[in-house]
């Protein structure tokens, strides 16, 4: 670990996962939550999802080990068009579309070269830093070794940024690539505690460069308020300002930026994914 002098950071969904995003197109979201049962509960719409569902109870979701499919259950089980609906119909309908949901969320396969090599690299440390439920993290991991990568969670305990991290006797440390998830860390990306815990957990000292791959949140879905414009700015801003004071050297930042319109967008992925790992070879052999 302590030969390793650079850091590549990869954003998830919206990123690597370009899957995940595509589910969330009001077309398919239609289908799943028809499929699921979710549409039987009064969840019929994508607005009904976005703004009754999933924008109340992103905060508990994405900071807490709570998960996605207790969140939406819950807020499910206090909405009127499912009273008097048993829990267990509201939880099976809420854990078969979280499974729906981070099943399709793959791993884009026009990724696979560049991720296999740097799997073997020993200059780098690569992390996949997301803002995400809880789920997630399984989901991820279980996603990179569909492509042959072993990957490490990070941080699965609960602790404050101003708690000592202490690692558990045996934890495994060879594998270069980490999942960093919100949920397991208590806060999101943009905050300083996100990079302060990654920062201890792995003993990242000395880097000399890092490279953010980040679409932040603009990837997301239009119904989903994540990746409204102006949040999409103000969330790169500020978390490359971060990384920059807690690792003590400026963050260079990889806007993955998709197009908006459907048909550009699915085309845009193969451009920019070559520009992507053409800047990570670059990254590789910069003195």
């Amino acid at each position: 670990m302590a030969s390793r002098d650079r850091v590549i950071i990869f954003d998830y969904s919206g990123t690597l996962s370009l899957e995940a995003p595509r589910f969330a197109r009001s077309e398919n979201l239609v289908r799943a939550l028809e499929e699921t049962g979710l549409a039987a509960l009064g969840v019929t719409t994508p607005e009904v999802f976005w703004q009754t569902i999933v924008g109340p109870t992103w905060v508990e979701g994405s900071t807490t080990p709570s998960g996605y499919r207790k969140v939406m259950a819950d807020r499910l089980a206090a909405l009127q068009p499912a009273a008097g609906v048993p829990r267990a119909r509201v939880e099976a309908a809420a854990g078969r579309f979280v499974e729906a949901y981070l099943g399709q969320s793959r791993i884009d396969p026009l990724w696979r070269p560049v991720l296999a090599r740097l799997a073997k690299e020993t200059a780098s440390l690569q992390v996949v830093a997301t803002d995400h439920y809880a789920e997630a993290t399984g989901a991820i991991i279980g996603h990179l070794k569909a492509l042959g990568i072993d990957a490490t969670p990070i941080a699965k305990r609960r602790a404050s940024c101003e708690t000592p991290v202490n690692r558990e006797a045996g934890e495994r440390r060879e594998s270069g690539f980490f999942v960093a998830n919100s949920a397991d860390f208590g806060v999101w990306k943009a905050d300083r505690c996100f990079w302060e815990r990654l920062k201890a957990e792995l003993g990242l000292q000395g880097l000399r460069k890092v490279l953010v791959l980040d679409d932040f949140g603009l990837n997301e879905e239009a119904g989903d308020l994540y990746g409204l414009m102006p949040e999409v700015t103000a969330r790169q801003a500020k978390t490359l300002a971060v990384l920059g004071e807690v690792f003590g050297i400026p963050a260079e930042g990889f806007p993955f930026f998709l197009a908006k319109e459907t048909g550009e967008a699915d085309r845009d992925a193969a451009r920019l994914i070559a520009q992507a790992s053409d800047r990570i070879g670059r990254f590789l052999e910069e003195p």
